[in-house]
């Protein structure tokens, strides 16, 4: 099964990770929230499967196109 990296459109902070590696996930489901010019934008799976790791923490800072987990489909 390939693995898809899955990056972040805005800079930013980790503000929420409401999944945790290992959860199944869907398509379009919230990952992971940034909180980026005092909103909180969702980053989202770009498709169903399992996610196999995290590559940030609550309150790390990213920026654009930084990739933030892998998802095993």
């Amino acid at each position: 099964m390939p693995d898809i990296r899955i990056v972040t459109e805005v800079a930013g902070r980790i503000c929420a990770l409401p999944v945790e590696p290992g959860a199944s996930v869907g398509g379009g489901d919230d990952i992971i929230f940034v909180e980026a010019m005092k909103m909180e934008i969702p980053v989202a799976s770009p498709a169903a499967g399992t996610l196999k790791s995290l590559l940030v923490a609550i309150d790390d800072v990213v920026a654009e196109g930084q990739v933030v987990a892998i998802l095993e489909t």
